[in-house]
């Protein structure tokens, strides 16, 4: 059974499969030559003065696209990409130095473009669920330094399991 889409035609036709193959990849989630050629500019520059950069920056990314594609566990992942470590740190790094955001910018414009649209979308869809949740705050809406921590009555000494006499 073909899987349909919103305007009624059927998303998975021959010329659709050979779209979103990706042939002559050690796994389904590495980057093409195009992809990488896209992403390359935007990573940053191994920092001066220090040890010089040792590690394959395109298969860092393969690592981390490896794990986000297939939920598998940092230790799960393959041996012939860097080590677990090493991809972690470069995905905490780049969160911290906001290359993630940058990455995502920059290949939202253009996946919007490439479908001949402007850069910025010009209308929002907001369902009643997420505008409830706005109303209340997120998790993270309440700062923790203003939120009192709970205490427990039993940890508090005024309630007591003894009964007196």
């Amino acid at each position: 059974m073909a899987l349909q889409t919103n305007w009624g035609g059927s998303m998975w036709t021959k010329e659709n499969r050979r779209v979103y193959e990706r042939p002559g990849l050690r796994y389904p989630s590495d980057l093409t030559d195009e992809e990488w050629a896209l992403v390359e500019p935007l990573i940053p520059p191994a920092k001066r003065g220090g040890r010089q950069r040792t590690v394959n920056i395109r298969k860092v990314l393969n690592g981390i696209f490896y794990v986000l594609m297939t939920g598998c566990q940092w230790r799960a992942l393959p041996k012939d990409l860097p080590p677990k470590s090493t991809v972690h740190e470069y995905l905490g790094l780049w969160e911290w130095d906001g290359t993630l955001a940058r990455l995502h910018h920059a290949l939202f414009v253009e996946v919007r473009e490439l479908s001949g649209k402007e850069a910025s979308p010009t209308a929002a869809i907001i369902d009643s669920q997420s505008v409830k949740g706005a109303e209340k705050g997120g998790p993270g809406s309440t700062p923790r330094a203003t939120t009192r921590a709970k205490r427990s009555k039993a940890r508090s000494g005024t309630s007591s399991s003894i009964r007196s006499a």
